[in-house]
């Protein structure tokens, strides 16, 4: 009888990550630092990792912190990128203390569009961008949350959006621009007439998370389940291998935001993430309570919140510049 062929460790990872229902975006994040920690210690065998995994983790970790120079939150990845791998795939309790010198946290604060700039960089925007970014600043949608609503996500009676396994893998409901709502429609009608067609070629269905398609068979191509904002084109889902209709990449939209904000002259570093960030400060300005907006963001923590108070206050810390002083006492 041949002797059975050892299954590969990356296809392992990828393997129990399905299992799990991990995203494919955090298997691929994952599976690239397993590979960069492989190379790193240059392992050959699988039994290379089950040696002093807690040294070899530690060592990976520093040289990014002192080499590489990464972010803290990038560091972070890595580090739950490797504890999977020996908890979940290798079957092996890291006991020992992981003392890898850590990336030094940088404190940011957030970039801030006025009011004036949000709308200049709308109004330049056009089709299914602009709309997106209307959602981002009108509801505090992270990119990611707003590229993957379904259509059952939008209540134009309650004027509320429901996003569903946002950060954290937590549900939270926002509010509904009700300015967005003509647009929103006229946008969903369309998106319904090529629904309908795909239907007709033998397609239509829609990625269903957390094995939905296996407990509602024709869940995937119902009307309810499809994105708010599809692809243009159909496309080969890798794990599947099943040609879907998937949602926008979120590359489009950026590069429409960049070439939005060049236009305008507006001279701050814009990424779709500052829509986020005004949506949350100009409701503090207008008197919003803190808590209700922490629920609207989905922030854990309301001292991640708090952050956009600095904002309220005019000038750094809210003190006024001496040289104020001196120009009206010379007036």
């Amino acid at each position: 009888m041949p002797k059975q062929k050892k299954q590969k460790i990356l296809d392992e990872v990828s393997e129990v990550m399905r299992v799990k229902h991990y995203s494919i975006h955090t298997e691929r994040a994952y599976s690239e630092w397993i590979k960069r920690f492989i190379i790193f210690h240059g392992m050959q065998e699988r039994e290379e990792l089950l040696v002093e995994g807690e040294k070899k983790i530690e060592d990976f970790l520093t040289n990014l912190a002192v080499n590489r120079n990464v972010a803290p939150s990038t560091q972070n990845q890595a580090m739950n990128a490797l504890i999977f791998l020996y908890k979940k795939v290798l079957k092996q309790e890291l006991n020992g203390e992981i003392d890898a010198v850590r990336a030094a946290k940088k404190v940011r604060i957030p970039v801030v569009l006025s009011r004036e700039e949000v709308a200049s960089v709308i109004g330049i925007m056009k089709d299914v961008s602009r709309i997106v970014v209307q959602l981002l600043y009108g509801s505090g949608l992270r990119i990611s949350e707003a590229l993957r609503l379904r259509v059952h996500d939008l209540d134009f009676e309650y004027q509320q959006i429901t996003v569903r396994s946002g950060k954290g893998g937590k549900d939270r409901v926002t509010t509904f621009p009700k300015s967005l709502e003509p647009s929103l429609r006229i946008h969903l009608s369309w998106v319904k007439a090529m629904h309908e067609l795909d239907i007709k070629d033998g397609f239509g269905e829609a990625y269903l998370p957390f094995a939905l398609e296996r407990k509602f068979r024709n869940a995937a191509k119902e009307w309810g389940w499809q994105y708010v904002f599809p692809a243009r084109s159909l496309s080969k889902d890798p794990r599947s291998g099943k040609t879907r209709r998937h949602h926008v990449d979120p590359s489009i939209v950026n590069k429409a935001i960049k070439a939005a904000v060049k236009k305008t002259g507006i001279n701050k570093k814009v990424s779709a993430h500052c829509f986020r960030h005004s949506f949350a400060t100009h409701l503090l300005q207008r008197g919003t309570d803190i808590r209700t907006i922490q629920a609207l963001l989905g922030h854990s923590d309301v001292s991640t919140t708090m952050i956009y108070t600095h904002l309220l206050q005019q000038g750094g810390h809210g003190v006024e510049s001496p040289l104020d002083d001196l120009f009206r006492n010379a007036t």
